[in-house]
């Protein structure tokens, strides 16, 4: 594998010149996502990355940092433990994992989270107070109380595209609607990449437990698939999306359709996995009742002030909703401008697409901070 900290003279992403510091970039997370995100950083044009330093990339067990930059050697052999189901902590030259915070003492940084673990608030928490830039796919840590909220996004210095419609420009065509004085008044959609191929399967007549278990094996779901299946993945993104366009909402506050009854809610996920054929019966059923009515099921959010609501329903086959396949997300946004509502509609899972999302939110953000540096002027 290539050097990923190979250095030209440094740049701005972008190709602007720059005498500044290189900005550290720290990984948390070596799953799918993480590894895909690698290798798209290994691939960017030099005029790209040069200004960006990878220093550490961290597990749940372990870290690897270096300040001046992981050399290719290290990497490599990190990313083949790691497509090995190894853990860092198997890596001779591993660190307790708290380590990775020494990269926000010594210049500027930004941390990248794509794991799907809460684990990882305290070090965000760490960096969003030493001002460090930080790029989230991972919705948990935007899904705590709205003093968290408020801690991470106060500063400007926070990016999360990845963490609603993987690499869809949702978060950034909210920001300029709302940048350039539009009004969002409600936003309806499939939120889930993964509920949109396991229903799409189901509607083509698979089974639920073969859709699903074809879904985990493609790396659509969660780590554990109940987050998508219980509905909290949707609503993590239902509550993004709401907290974006300004209304005050807490995750309790959303009513959420669960997939799948409470007895398994606790079994280990083999088990679950195992288990789900008990659900196929209930699943063709419906399946087939939507289809009398001329209709076909999908897993839908809606969010708008005092109605923030998620669960299955039948929707005509033509609708935008009813025409969706695969992974694909739908959103469509009704706004004081668009009396005509806005749709984007696209991939919405999948290791790739999610990666690229996160890589083109670290070269935006790193632009900002240099232009914050550098007093606001014109780069």
């Amino acid at each position: 594998m290539a050097n990923y900290t190979r250095r030209t003279r440094r740049q701005l992403p972008g190709g602007a010149p720059s005498d500044m510091q290189d900005i550290s970039i720290v990984q948390l997370g070596l799953g799918g996502v993480g590894l895909a995100l690698l290798d798209q950083f290994q691939a960017l044009p030099d005029a790209s990355r040069s200004g960006l330093t990878l220093t550490g990339v961290a597990d749940s067990s372990a870290a690897l940092y270096r300040p001046e930059g992981l050399d290719g050697d290290t990497l490599a052999a990190a990313v083949a433990m790691k497509r090995a189901r190894s853990p860092l902590s198997a890596h001779p030259e591993h660190l307790p994992a708290a380590a990775i915070a020494q990269a926000f003492e010594r210049g500027p940084a930004i941390v990248v989270d794509v794991t799907a673990s809460e684990a990882t608030m305290p070090t965000l928490r760490q960096a969003a107070e030493a001002g460090c830039g930080i790029v989230l796919a991972n919705k948990r840590p935007l899904c705590e109380d709205s003093a968290t909220w408020r801690l991470l996004t106060g500063s400007g210095r926070l990016r999360y595209e990845a963490t609603v419609g993987a690499g869809l420009p949702v978060i950034s065509t909210l920001a300029y609607l709302q940048r350039t004085g539009d009004t969002v008044l409600k936003i309806e959609g499939a939120l889930s990449g993964t509920l949109s191929y396991l229903f799409t399967r189901i509607e083509n007549g698979d089974s639920f437990s073969a859709a699903l278990r074809s879904a985990h094996e493609l790396n659509y779901t969660e780590p554990d698939p109940r987050d998508d299946l219980g509905g909290m993945d949707v609503a993590r993104k239902a509550l993004i999306l709401a907290r974006t366009i300004g209304i005050a909402l807490e995750l309790s506050d959303i009513a959420v359709q669960a997939l799948y009854p409470p007895e398994m809610a606790r079994m280990p996920v083999s088990d679950f996995l195992a288990q789900s054929a008990k659900l196929d019966q209930s699943y063709q059923q419906q399946r087939r009742e939507a289809a009398r009515e001329g209709k076909v099921l999908r897993y839908l959010a809606h969010v708008e002030p005092g109605n923030v609501h998620i669960g299955l329903a039948g929707v005509p086959p033509e609708s935008p909703a009813g025409s969706l396949h695969g992974t694909d997300n739908l959103l469509v946004i009704h706004t004081r401008r668009y009396s005509n509502p806005m749709r984007i509609a696209g991939p919405g899972a999948g290791p790739e697409v999610t990666a690229a999302g996160v890589l083109g939110d670290i070269l935006d953000l790193a632009i900002a901070m240099r232009a914050q540096e550098q007093g606001g002027r014109c780069l």
